[in-house]
């Protein structure tokens, strides 16, 4: 189990350089653009248009901040996401663009690649003690807007925006939010270990 703090998170531009993402997590280590096995990240979104083309690519969207966007992914029906919205699953490679509702918004963006990786994400409200069991994969726990205290062997906390990762078989941990907002529980999974 380890931490990493929202302060550390590392800003760059976007793919088709229309804005900056933050990184907050990437595997392998500095892996770029091109060669990551999964990546988590949040993005500042100031304007409607296309979304940046990742060839082999599975992302997962959810809004964290602002009014929404609407998403148009080729072959499917315009997609509608709040901050209420459990989060969007669509492939990356795929021509997607977005509309905004009503001004800018942050979105938390996972990414894994097709065929060597998988994720789920899952949008909790954190308003009591909850309980998170690790799994088998890899667990990534993000609180928006509301500091969690984490009861594991040791005592620990997160601040909004600080993302709490576990390894496989990780002990369970039990959360105390010290006030209410989401959680976003990611799990990451190596598919190739599966064949």
């Amino acid at each position: 189990m380890h931490i990493l703090r929202a302060a550390g998170y590392r800003v760059m531009p976007w793919k088709n350089g229309g804005g900056t993402t933050t990184e907050i997590a990437v595997s392998p280590d500095s892996a770029g653009l091109d060669d990551f096995d999964w990546r988590i990240s949040m993005a500042r979104v100031e304007t409607g248009g296309p979304f940046s083309s990742f060839a082999g690519i599975d992302r997962t969207l959810a809004v964290l901040e602002g009014e929404g966007i609407v998403l148009d992914i080729a072959g499917q029906p315009a997609s509608r996401l709040t901050t209420a919205s459990a989060p969007l699953s669509f492939p990356g490679d795929v021509p997607t663009s977005a509309t905004l509702i009503s001004g800018p918004i942050i979105d938390l963006n996972v990414m894994t690649r097709r065929g060597r990786m998988g994720h789920t994400v899952e949008r909790l409200s954190l308003s009591s003690e909850r309980e998170i069991d690790a799994g088998s994969g890899t667990t990534l726990v993000l609180p928006v807007g509301v500091g969690v205290k984490v009861f594991s062997q040791d005592l620990a906390s997160l601040g909004p925006l600080d993302i709490l990762i576990l390894d496989r078989d990780s002990p369970k941990l039990r959360l105390e939010p010290e006030g209410q907002g989401p959680l976003f529980v990611i799990r990451l999974f190596n598919l190739a270990a599966n064949d």
